[in-house]
């Protein structure tokens, strides 16, 4: 889900309050955001555009295409309010999406934030994003993990045990992506398990605001050369997206050049 801070977007205008379980939609004049309470926001949509991702921590986690361009497949864990889905479907060409949500109530929304129905290429889930990546029968080439509650991420989804989950997830040459908050005091030694688990094949970066942290953990033998291609995948997927991935992997490359696999020029 979500960011778990108050967007710059919201505006607490007189709009009736949609609620459902745990999680509500509040309808502002331009926007809805997605929230647990009045202290923090989930997700926000534009109406005008609810295919775009406004948050930048969303953007940020879009850097993935900068290691693995071409996915086939793509797994959520962490429905929200569809932001990450809806973009995928839109400008990745053929992708099969699915997103595992856990709370029925977001689930609920879904109508509302414009998600798409389920299909061919496109399904939620309601289950445990933990339990999920337990299942071997159809791997992944990014798998996006987004999952807060309450009370921030999720505990099931940061144990050494979930991150080889994830590992095993993964096809050769795919990527997890899993945002967090830099306020939580054990966030360093979630980004070590994931080090650990993807013999340091990991990429760092803090997103646009709010503090939140983004880490990208790269399946294969080719993590070295990355670098090296960052600059044809940006000219190559420009075109085809509404976000500036050059900001993006000039973050990402900033990282990976202190990174003692990195090829330098």
């Amino acid at each position: 889900m979500d960011e778990f801070v108050d967007t710059l977007l919201g505006h607490m205008d007189a709009r009736p309050l949609t609620l459902t379980g745990n999680s509500f939609a509040h309808e502002g004049d331009g926007e809805i955001t997605l929230r647990f309470d009045f202290s923090a926001t989930q997700s926000v949509m534009r109406k005008a555009d609810p295919d775009n991702l406004i948050l930048g921590y969303t953007r940020a986690m879009m850097g993935f295409l900068m290691l693995q361009p071409k996915p086939e497949r793509i797994a959520m864990i962490g429905l929200g309010g569809g932001s990450l889905a809806k973009y995928c479907l839109r400008h990745i060409p053929d992708v099969d999406f699915t997103a595992i949500e856990i709370n029925p109530s977001v689930i609920a929304l879904r109508d509302k934030f414009k998600i798409p129905p389920d299909g061919p290429k496109f399904k939620v889930i309601c289950a445990d994003g933990a339990v999920y990546v337990r299942n071997r029968s159809k791997l992944v080439d990014v798998l996006l993990i987004d999952g807060f509650n309450q009370d921030g991420q999720a505990r099931q989804l940061c144990s050494a045990d979930f991150y080889d989950h994830c590992y095993g997830k993964l096809r050769k040459g795919g990527v997890l992506v899993v945002n967090m908050l830099n306020s939580d005091r054990k966030c360093a030694t979630y980004i070590t398990r994931i080090r650990e688990r993807f013999d340091d094949q990991v990429i760092v970066i803090e997103a646009e605001l709010f503090g939140n942290r983004i880490v990208f953990a790269y399946k294969g033998t080719d993590f070295p050369l990355l670098a090296t291609r960052m600059e044809d995948r940006i000219r190559d997927l420009g075109p085809t997206h509404t976000i500036s991935l050059y900001a993006i992997a000039q973050k990402m490359m900033e990282q990976i050049g202190h990174h003692p696999l990195a090829v330098h020029s």
